[in-house]
C-alpha cells in the first residue's frame, strides 16, 4: 500500500516540474532478471582539470575504493508504463548515476504475465547474480516479500507500499532485513479531486480505481475530500450537487480476460455524464480517452498517476498529475547498506513543503497540466499552503463511512493508522467499498 517556505508566490513554480526521463530497457522476454541496458556500472569519468581529477563517485578520499553496488528492482507491470512501474524504475537508474551501481531488474512480476515466476524465485536469482539490495515494489508483492527476506536474512530488502516493518501497524512482521517505503500520496490525491472539480463543469467526476484495499480506499476518499472542499469553500457550490463516482478494473492496470478493460470504463464514466476522469491505476487509458473525446469536440478532462511525465500523453485535456518520487528514500537506503548502516524501517514519506519541485528530496508531488486553469492553480496553491501549515486537514471529522458507521468524531484528524488502514469508502462516494 501504500500532497509548500516557498509556499507563497513560489508554488506556482510547481507547473514547471516536468522531469522527463524517458529512456527505459526492456526486460529477457524469457523472464530472467537483467542489468538494465546501458547500466553506469562504473562512474562517469570526471571533467578534464589542470591541477587534480577529481575523486571516483564510488571512492571516499584517504579509503580504499568501494565495489559499485549491485541492486535488483523487481517491477509489477512494464518499466515503461509511465506510471508506478516507471517511476519505480526512474529511481532505479537514478541510484545508478549517483552511486555508479548497476541495477538488475525484471518488470512485469505478476501472476498474469509471467505466471510461473514467483517474487521469490526472483529474489533469489538476483541475489545469485550478485544483488546486495531488493527492491520489490508492490503491494501484490506482500507474500513474496516476507518469504524472500527470510529466506536472505543476511540480504536488505525493501517491499515498497507494505507495512511489515511498522511495529504500530497491524501486519509487523518484525523481519530485521526487510524495510518499507512509500509516499503520502494522499496529498497529491486531494489536489487532484480539487482540480477535477474546479474544471467540472458537470459536477460529475468518476475515479478509476485499480483493485479494492486499505491503500486504494484511502487515496480515492483523499480525492473526494479534495474535490468537495474545492467545489464547497472555493466555488460556492452545494455538495448536494457534487457527484462522486469510483469503479475498479480488478488490478493496478489492464490484464485482458482478468480486469474491465480500462478503456471501456473510462467511456462508460463519460457517456454517463462525467466531465472528468481520475485515474488511480497505473497506466494512461482515461487520460487517452478524455484527449480523444475532446479531440472530437466533448469538453472532458482528466488526471493520470503516479509519474512525473503522464501528463504527455495527451496533455491538452491534463489538468495536472499526482506522482511518485522514489529517488531520494531509494537513494538514502543504498547509501545505508553501503556504509552498514542499514536498518529494516516503515517511512511514509511526505512532500517536501518548503521546495516541493525538488526531485532530490520530494517523495510525492503534483505537477500542473496545461488544461489548468488560473484560477484552478490558485485554489490548489491555498489548498497546499493549508497543508503545509497545518491550518487545514480535509481528515478532520465529522466524517462517516458509506454504510453510516463513523470513521473520525466532530473535530477528531485522521492519525497514521486511521489513514493507512481505511476499511471503506467515505460517505458520499458511490461505488464498492469491498
Amino acid at each position: 500500500m501504500r500532497y509548500l517556505t516557498r509556499l507563497r508566490a513560489s508554488l506556482v513554480l510547481i507547473a514547471v516540474l516536468a522531469l522527463v526521463v524517458t529512456a527505459c530497457s526492456p526486460a529477457d522476454d524469457d523472464g530472467a532478471a537483467t542489468t538494465t541496458e546501458g547500466s553506469t556500472a562504473t562512474t562517469a569519468e570526471a571533467a578534464p582539470d589542470t591541477t587534480e581529477a577529481a575523486p571516483d563517485a564510488t571512492t571516499t578520499t584517504g579509503e580504499e575504493p568501494m565495489e559499485p553496488l549491485v541492486f535488483g528492482m523487481i517491477l509489477v507491470g512494464p518499466e515503461n508504463d509511465r506510471g508506478w512501474s516507471q517511476a519505480h524504475h526512474e529511481a532505479g537508474k537514478y541510484l545508478e548515476e549517483q552511486l555508479g551501481a548497476e541495477m538488475i531488474t525484471l518488470d512485469k512480476v505478476n501472476t498474469s504475465d509471467r505466471p510461473d515466476t514467483t517474487v521469490e524465485q526472483v529474489v533469489d536469482d538476483m541475489v545469485a547474480q550478485g544483488a546486495q539490495l531488493v527492491f520489490m515494489t508492490s503491494d501484490d508483492m506482500r507474500d513474496g516479500a516476507l518469504a524472500a527476506a527470510a529466506a536472505h536474512p543476511d540480504v536488505p530488502m525493501i517491499w515498497s507500499s507494505g507495512d511489515s516493518a511498522w511495529e504500530e501497524g497491524e501486519a509487523y512482521a518484525g523481519l530485521e532485513n526487510l524495510g518499507n517505503s512509500m509516499g503520502r500520496m494522499y496529498y497529491a490525491k486531494m489536489a487532484a479531486g480539487c482540480a477535477a472539480a474546479m474544471a467540472s463543469q458537470t459536477g460529475e467526476i468518476a475515479y478509476l480505481g485499480p483493485l479494492i484495499n486499505d491503500e486504494t480506499r484511502r487515496l480515492v476518499n483523499s480525492a473526494y475530500l479534495g474535490a468537495k472542499h474545492c467545489w464547497t469553500e472555493v466555488l460556492g457550490n452545494d455538495a448536494a450537487d457534487l457527484a462522486f463516482e469510483v469503479n475498479w478494473i480488478g488490478f493496478w492496470f489492464n490484464i485482458p480476460g482478468f480486469t474491465l478493460d480500462p478503456t471501456e470504463v473510462a467511456n462508460g464514466f463519460f457517456d454517463g455524464g462525467a466531465d472528468v476522469v481520475i485515474s488511480g491505476i497505473d497506466t494512461t487509458e482515461a487520460l487517452v480517452v478524455a484527449g480523444q473525446r475532446s479531440t472530437a469536440g466533448e469538453s472532458v478532462w482528466a488526471v493520470p498517476y503516479d509519474f512525473e511525465d503522464a501528463c504527455a500523453e495527451a496533455p491538452e485535456v491534463c489538468l495536472g498529475v499526482p506522482y511518485f518520487n522514489w529517488r531520494p528514500h531509494y537513494l538514502e537506503i543504498a547509501k545505508s547498506v553501503q556504509d552498514g548502516t542499514f536498518a529494516a524501517d516503515w517511512q511514509w514519506n511526505g512532500p517536501d513543503w518548503g521546495d516541493p519541485t525538488n526531485l532530490s528530496t520530494t517523495a510525492i508531488g503534483w505537477i500542473p497540466g496545461d488544461a489548468l486553469s488560473a484560477e484552478a492553480n490558485a485554489a490548489l496553491n491555498t489548498l497546499f499552503g493549508g497543508l503545509a501549515n497545518g491550518s487545514l486537514n480535509l481528515f478532520t471529522g465529522p466524517l462517516n463511512y458509506q454504510d453510516g458507521s463513523e470513521y473520525l468524531a466532530d473535530g477528531a484528524e485522521a492519525t497514521d493508522h486511521d489513514l493507512w488502514y481505511t476499511k471503506q469508502l467515505l460517505d458520499g462516494i458511490e461505488g464498492a467499498s469491498s
